[in-house]
């Protein structure tokens, strides 16, 4: 019998990076998203996770029960969520350097294996939508997404210290002489904030380079 794949093991590099900058080159991976835009704090936004983590329980629990699953099928983990994060358009216009999350953009989403079909994907949105119905189970996709080269780094603590986090970051990519693609960044979620205490969470905060 297969061992379960565990993320937090196997693919170290891409999910337990260090407290340091580091430059990765992250490959193709895919992806159920959700997009939208405004607060983190609002119900919106946990509606919007409760959507992924439906769609994305109900694919590994139907695959683990099929009799002829893909020849490459080893059970996982339920990948962590994501989101990369960026600005309305408005506020870009009008921006003076002070944030304010009720103009955040955001995709977020929820890794899937390789095996992992858009044909199966479908399906089961389907099932999701008869069984857990959810207005925003329509706004669900199916992507493939590549990051390619990144600087990234673990955040310790909460989100609203990030800003020093992406300076360190931003003065790391001075000294390897390369350059941030743009001010849009992807935050992975190690910890669930409804669990545990501010001061540990951990998130993963990377951003593209320039090719």
């Amino acid at each position: 019998m297969k061992m379960k794949f565990e993320w937090r093991k196997k693919e170290k590099t891409i999910y337990q990076p260090k407290t340091k900058p580091e430059i990765i080159d992250v490959p193709e991976y895919q992806f159920i998203v959700i997009s939208g835009e405004g607060n983190p704090n609002s119900d919106f936004f946990q509606e919007c996770i409760g959507a992924l983590y439906s769609v994305a329980y109900a694919i590994k629990m139907t695959m683990k029960k099929l009799d002829n699953p893909p020849s490459d099928y080893i059970d996982w983990t339920v990948y962590p969520l994501e989101g990369v994060w960026d600005i309305n358009d408005e506020a870009k216009k009008n921006f003076n350097g002070q944030l304010n999350k009720d103009d955040l953009v955001f995709d977020l989403m929820i890794r899937q294996p390789d095996f992992i079909s858009k044909e199966f994907f479908d399906e089961i949105l389907e099932l999701t939508k008869k069984k857990k119905p959810n207005p925003l189970l329509e706004q669900l996709r199916f992507e493939k997404i590549t990051d390619g080269k990144c600087i990234q780094l673990l955040h310790m603590g909460s989100y609203d210290d990030e800003p020093a986090s992406f300076e360190l970051m931003e003065q790391y990519a001075g000294e390897m002489k390369v350059k941030r693609k743009s001010k849009i960044h992807r935050e992975i979620y190690l910890s669930d904030f409804r669990k545990v205490p501010t001061e540990k969470l951990k998130t993963v905060l990377r951003f593209q380079l320039e090719e």
